[in-house]
């Protein structure tokens, strides 16, 4: 008999972070995230519990008020959300510099 496992989605978890970290409300976000008011609390409680998820325009939208980028509510790995947001966070300078570092470093390692 095999066991199933279940995989849990990372969305709920890193919508919770970021909403957290940004100090407002299930409520507030979703309105500011078009939602209407009425339903705003109770929908994004639904998808911090995984027991739904938007779709992408929706994610799309609350990565926007949450200032993150879409991808980073779907990265399953923490220290790559956590560069990702970092990254996001960067003017138009600072990531092409990290980037050419980036790509100057696997330059390095594979002997070029």
């Amino acid at each position: 008999m095999s066991e199933k496992i279940e995989i849990q989605p990372p969305l709920p978890k890193r919508l919770k972070e970021a909403r957290v970290r940004l100090g407002i409300s299930q409520k507030t976000l979703g309105t500011l995230a078009g939602i209407d008011e009425f339903s705003a609390s109770a929908r994004m409680n639904q998808y911090e519990k995984g027991k739904h998820a938007p779709d992408y325009a929706m994610a799309k939208r609350l990565a926007a008020v949450l200032k993150v980028p879409c991808s980073y509510l779907y990265e399953e790995d923490d220290s790559i959300a956590t560069m990702l947001v970092s990254y996001y966070q960067l003017s138009d300078d600072e990531r092409k510099q990290i980037l050419g570092n980036i790509l100057a470093m696997q330059q390095d390692y594979s002997g070029n």
